[in-house]
């Protein structure tokens, strides 16, 4: 085990209580400036060492259990962070939507497009399972749409808003819909995900590993939730030196989060296990949606906080077109290049107009 899997989440608690004792925080000094960069490492390779000990309890439990772990470790870490921004003493109330819907664009686009374009430019083709694909693309399809497209249509409060009512609604009909997904993919039809090679090479792990992985990977998530706060100051002031949009810091804790997932999902690809690769991303999409959002409902309708959940048009129509292409190049279960290449173009679409909406 490398020394950093164990040495960054218990750095991350230290580093909170001592930061916490001291009343050390960020500022514009070089103070500031080294609290900011010793944040940053810390919290980056604390959810490295949390994604590293979820592949160990992955590859000791299989496929599809395997992506399961790793894509459940890392919304952990993303509703903790969400939670903790929006609902901190800078009320950010359209926090959740603008990271879930970064989600989906970073994995359904940039994330699914490199890997089909790094397992392409090997392989020339690729294959996947299809209809495992189509239920993933089905399910994104009804969450994605009555929790960010839904609440601009509502009467009973002129949206982009929900009402209590209809926000507990949709937070009791996604978990119900994404428990019944999971129930699919692991039990049910597993078959839909899984492909023959997808354990090949796998090291083993042995059940002293097991559980010293199990004890690390919780303490690095709770590293991570106490570095969140710590985290927030950091992104508040860069949005505010560089004039950046408000789903700056959306953007900001997606790809944070999203990062040593990604790096999983290209190594999969670039192996020609591309079945694992989508597991990850689209699993990932569904989880964002199908967790963060009951997630942070029921905490925005305890603590009486409001939640902006409604995209606006532009970012409809870009969550439109990457639904319609998804359904384009993973319905055949066959990829190559040009579909890689079409996903990362409407990805970089997406980062432009953010920036010059």
């Amino acid at each position: 085990m490398p020394r950093s899997a164990w040495l960054f989440p218990a750095l991350a608690v230290v580093f909170f209580l001592v930061a916490t004792g001291v009343g050390w925080d960020f500022s514009r000094s070089m103070a500031g400036l080294a609290y900011a960069v010793i944040v940053l490492v810390i919290l980056f390779g604390t959810v490295f060492a949390a994604v590293h000990h979820a592949e160990l309890i992955a590859v000791r439990v299989g496929e599809p259990y395997g992506t399961l772990v790793l894509t459940l470790a890392v919304t952990v870490i993303e509703v903790a962070v969400i939670a903790t921004l929006m609902l901190g003493e800078k009320e950010v109330p359209t926090l959740a939507r603008d990271t879930v819907f970064a989600v989906v664009m970073i994995v359904c686009n940039g994330l699914v497009g490199i890997c089909i374009m790094s397992g392409g430019f090997r392989y020339r083709e690729q294959d996947i399972q299809a209809t495992g694909a189509s239920v993933y693309l089905s399910v994104l399809i009804v969450l994605a749409t009555i929790t960010l497209v839904l609440p601009n249509y509502t009467l009973t409060i002129p949206g982009p808003f929900y009402s209590v009512a209809q926000l507990a609604f949709v937070g009791f009909a996604t978990i119900i819909l994404y428990g019944v997904f999971l129930y699919t993919q692991t039990i049910r039809h597993r078959d839909y995900f899984t492909d023959e090679d997808d354990d090949e090479d796998a090291p083993s792990v042995s059940d002293r590993m097991l559980w010293t992985s199990v004890a690390l990977l919780l303490l690095a998530l709770v590293g991570v939730v106490l570095l969140a706060k710590k985290f927030s100051v950091v992104i508040d002031a860069a949005a505010a030196e560089i004039g950046a949009p408000p789903a700056f810091a959306g953007i900001v804790v997606a790809l944070l989060i999203l990062l040593p997932e990604s790096v999983a999902a290209v190594g999969a690809a670039r192996r020609d296990q591309l079945q694992r690769s989508i597991n990850l991303a689209l699993g990932s999409s569904l989880a964002t949606i199908g967790l963060t959002i009951p997630a942070v409902s029921v905490a925005a309708i305890v603590l009486d906080k409001q939640l902006v959940l409604g995209l606006s048009s532009r970012e409809m129509v870009l969550l439109t077109m990457t639904i319609l292409i998804s359904m384009m190049t993973l319905g055949t279960g066959r990829t190559n290049i040009l579909f890689g290449l079409v996903h990362v173009v409407v990805f970089a679409v997406f980062l432009f107009t953010a920036f010059v909406p």
